[in-house]
């Protein structure tokens, strides 16, 4: 049974933050909303209370049921997590004079604290509430404060719970990492023992115990994700799995024979569905985007059943779902909002009667790699940039026709072979900060070429020219919830321009997307 942390989502926006720093410390963690507790059994080593845009002192705040984890089993209450101990235990939380949003400076008040073991006085961190903790329950202590908050951090006696006003998950708190091992490691006595290669130890145990000698069908796409649940179920089941990769004809230059070929030598029993003429033939004069992107979904659907039903007695249908997605699916406020259709293999489960089976749900983005590392994948597929399940079709923006794919194609790989060749000096990797980029191309999170719907006046030669606009986008992240733009080198965007405008008939412009998610999103449609 594997230890693990459990954090109570109140509907903060870094809460996934928080359970990424844990992960860091090779201790495993599941995120819960609130109001949804698991069962408390002897693999639950600790439970941590997460920030929430709420007031304690609203009358729809979120309240959860403490009565079977305050006092019994270590706690950790973080910012509106904090104020809910204190307001709910006998202290009281009011409306600050003196908000705190930004950094401040902790001072120390209890050097002997377990939770501020080896954080020097006088550290920074973020803090970011308009509510402060006026008075502490009764068999509180206050641990550490700053100029405006006197209680930004305390435990409550005879007990294992401990709370902060502030926001140890965030980056900006220099020692944030310090007292969550404090905490998870000290306090909880987790031992920290969740590796890449324990993951992969427990995982293929568990899928050969489930699976057995059934058949598998998983729907490969040359991305990280796929990749790394593919080799896993491999490594379980062998023979026993097949992979379909299908060809919507949206894919980026030589993609389709690329990618077959890059798995040729990995022991996968890999089939190439070719239905380019059918996707192309079906977007005729499709413009809007969520129509194209259920256009692309649907077909892609017809063609994995169509090629899944060649295949005798499959049981299960493997996807690549990662912890964010389960995450979102059972957020504070219910799902999501649909952003995007087609983000998954949706429908496919139903249509064609199987069970699935996800071996990465349990794992952020980077752990995938750290998982495909550990696995031996090669490099160009563990680094491989996220790109989207509807692929170029949405980086059209407008009807997609075979001559604008002729033209995004062929800019898209100028554009990613450029940031491949472009030499930089060693930088933490976009995909993996603890593996180092010494190219542009792995020193980003994502990257593509759009063509827009915008043609304009240019010269080329002693010509007039009115031709195609090309946008680049380029951008850095964690986990594609929120992402900036890269400033990419002038000299860089001057060659790729020019290659660009100069090989690729029917471009005379290109531009540089400079905008962040939010508001923008990564893609454009």
């Amino acid at each position: 049974m594997t230890e693990k942390i459990v954090i109570l989502d109140f509907g903060s926006q870094v809460t996934q933050l928080i359970g990424r720093r844990l992960r860091e410390l090779n201790v495993y963690c599941e995120i819960y909303p609130y109001n949804k507790i698991p069962a408390l059994d002897g693999s639950v080593k600790g439970i941590i209370l997460s920030g929430s845009p709420f007031s304690v002192r609203d009358a729809n705040a979120p309240q959860a049921d403490l009565s079977d984890i305050k006092g019994k089993i270590p706690l950790l209450g973080i910012c509106y997590g904090a104020q809910y101990l204190a307001e709910k235990f006998g202290g009281k939380v009011n409306a600050s004079i003196a908000r705190e949003y930004g950094r401040a400076i902790l001072k120390i008040r209890a050097q002997d604290s377990p939770l501020l073991k080896g954080v020097s006085d006088k550290s920074q961190v973020w803090m970011s509430h308009g509510d402060t903790i006026e008075k502490l329950p009764d068999n509180a202590e206050v641990i550490a404060s700053t100029d405006d908050v006197e209680n930004a951090a305390y435990y409550i006696k005879g007990e294992k719970t401990y709370a902060v006003q502030f926001h140890p998950e965030v980056y900006h708190t220099v020692e944030g990492s310090k007292i969550l091992a404090n905490f998870a490691l000290g306090i909880c006595g987790c031992k920290g023992d969740w590796t890449p290669a324990s993951f992969i130890d427990t995982t293929v145990a568990e899928l050969k115990n489930r699976l057995g000698d059934d058949k598998v069908i998983l729907g490969l796409s040359g991305g990280v994700d796929s990749t790394v649940a593919a080799v896993l179920l491999h490594k379980a089941i062998g023979k026993n799995l097949t992979c379909i990769f299908v060809n919507n004809g949206l894919l980026r230059k030589n993609e389709f024979e690329d990618v077959l070929a890059s798995y040729q030598d990995m022991g996968l029993n890999v089939i190439g569905a070719d239905a380019s003429k059918a996707f192309i033939e079906q977007l005729k004069g499709v413009t809007e985007p969520e129509k194209k992107r259920k256009v692309i979904g649907r077909l892609f659907i017809e063609t994995f059943d169509e090629y899944a039903h060649r295949i005798e007695n499959a049981r299960w249908l493997a996807q690549g779902t990662i912890y964010p997605d389960i995450i979102e699916s059972a957020s504070v406020n219910g799902p999501s909002s649909t952003i995007k259709s087609h983000h998954n293999v949706g429908g496919l489960p139903e249509k064609m009667n199987l069970k699935i089976v996800e071996p990465l749900r349990a794992l952020f983005k980077d752990e995938v790699r750290r998982v495909g590392r550990a696995l031996g994948i090669k490099d160009e597929l563990i680094g491989r940039h996220p790109f989207p399940g509807p692929s170029l079709g949405i980086r059209i923006i407008g009807e997609v026709t075979e001559e604008k794919l002729r033209i995004l194609r062929e800019a898209d790989d100028i554009f990613i072979r450029g940031l491949r060749e472009y030499r930089i000096d060693g930088v933490p990797s976009a995909s993996d900060p603890t593996m180092t980029a010494t190219n542009l191309y792995d020193s980003i999170w994502q990257a593509g070429a759009i063509l827009l719907p915008v043609q304009s006046v240019g010269v080329m030669g002693d010509e007039r020219t009115y031709e195609s606009t090309i946008a680049l986008r380029a951008v850095i992240s964690t986990d594609g919830m929120t992402a900036d733009w890269v400033h990419l080198p002038y000299d860089f965007m001057a060659k790729v321009s020019n290659d660009i405008i100069n090989k690729v008939r029917g471009v005379n412009r290109v531009v540089y997307d400079i905008s962040s998610k939010p508001p923008a999103t990564i893609e454009w449609e």
